[in-house]
């Protein structure tokens, strides 16, 4: 049975987020709310964890990952970013927005894409995410939380904790995020590419 945490969405409770660091880091698998949608997460060493979310979402090995960062910083660190794309990344982030871009080898390979090596990485722009990245002190590996067969994401925490309750460990509810999954630019060959519209305003890439 997932535990359930009622969270302020701007002051989130210091007890609750550190509670729930320390389930990530036991290799728990969480359900948290973003800057556009509720999303699944865990550490980034936590390959049981990965291959739950894969059940969960009934993915196959193609599908790019996020890494959920804190800040430059931590991007830095897992994706390949030069001067040009950086400055087009920093225009929009914190934000709605997940760039596809070239990994380091800190990147574990399972969460490469399996040909381009490749992978996803934003900056949200949600107090609660970025409270649980702080605390966390490196990325989180992380996917848009939208079930097999349907069409929008689960908005409320209390849904998520019924739907999903033996198969997350911890479930966040801070209120509605909204429904629209992050806009998706494909910066692996220099220019950008648009993959997905969503909640960031696609323009300045088109």
């Amino acid at each position: 049975m997932a535990r359930y945490y009622d969270v302020h969405p701007v002051n989130p409770q210091r007890r609750s987020i550190e509670q729930v660091v320390a389930l990530l880091r036991s290799d728990g698998l969480i359900a948290y709310p973003t800057d556009s949608c509720y999303a699944l997460g865990c550490a980034l060493d936590n390959k049981a964890g990965l291959n739950r979310i894969k059940e969960i979402r009934r993915l196959d090995d193609r599908h790019h990952y996020t890494l959920m960062c804190r800040d430059f910083s931590q991007l830095g660190q897992f994706a390949e970013v030069d001067t040009a794309v950086f400055r087009a990344i920093k225009a929009v982030t914190p934000g709605g927005y997940t760039f596809i871009l070239p990994a380091t080898r800190e990147v574990p390979r399972r969460m490469m894409h399996p040909k381009k090596k490749t992978v996803g990485a934003r900056i949200p722009h949600n107090t609660v995410a970025l409270a649980l990245l702080e605390e966390l002190g490196e990325p989180m590996l992380s996917s848009t939380l939208l079930l097999p067969e349907v069409e929008e994401p689960l908005t409320q925490g209390w849904e998520i904790k019924e739907e999903l309750d033996n198969a997350v460990d911890a479930v966040l509810d801070s209120g509605e995020c909204g429904t629209v999954p992050t806009t998706v630019i494909d910066f692996s060959q220099g220019a950008p590419e648009i993959v997905r519209r969503g909640a960031g305003d696609p323009t300045r890439f088109e």
